[in-house]
């Protein structure tokens, strides 16, 4: 399950072009029996997350993809709100699937708010997955912002549908090998392979 934002959701490119869609396309060609549950919401917060878990949660869960707290940074919610919430929600996916593999989606933001909240903001990530346990997808966005072809990779604060060819392939660098450890494919098989086009 991806649980997220606009990231997540696919805002401005259609359903099938979102990151989870192409993640699902990359199952079906290695013949996993997965199903990529695309749970993202957009303009979703992170206590909008945590007023939703329980409903979401109604489906089994095996792997718990988070992917929340931009649109709090953007609209400068204090980073110790979001935390909790984020905390709220892992607690909450902990409670129901005890076995569940979790995994924290990195994010950045531009120091708009300021270098301290900048930093703070990024370290979020990584600290979340450390204290539950859980991988971490280093950064969502790499190789989609900041990058020469921006344009064609990024627009309107969103991926393209080619951004999120690269989304994908940030995300499955990490779910790939956990999802064929839950599994059983020794190795990892296929893991290595890149998302078909």
């Amino acid at each position: 399950m991806f649980y997220g934002d606009s990231l997540t959701a696919g805002y401005g490119v259609d359903r099938d072009q979102a990151f989870p869609a192409l993640i699902q396309t990359r199952f079906d060609s290695l013949g996993w029996p997965c199903e990529a549950v695309n749970a993202g919401l957009s303009g979703e917060t992170s206590a909008g997350g945590l007023r939703r878990i329980d409903w979401v949660l109604r489906r089994s869960v095996d792997v718990f993809v988070l992917e929340l707290g931009s649109n709090d940074a953007l609209r400068g919610i204090e980073l110790e709100t979001t935390r909790a919430n984020l905390q709220g929600i892992i607690d909450k996916v902990k409670t129901k699937y005890p076995e569940v593999v979790l995994v924290v989606v990195g994010m950045q933001m531009p120091p708009n708010m300021g270098t301290d909240y900048t930093a703070q903001f990024r370290a979020l990530f990584p600290q979340l997955a450390e204290k539950n346990g859980a991988a971490l997808v280093p950064f969502l966005l790499e190789g989609v912002v900041l990058v020469t072809d921006e344009e064609r990779l990024f627009r309107g604060n969103h991926p393209t549908a080619a951004g999120h060819e690269v989304v994908a392939e940030n995300v499955w660098a990490v779910v790939g090998p956990l999802v064929a450890e839950r599994l059983g494919y020794e190795g990892g098989a296929g893991q290595t392979e890149t998302i078909p086009q």
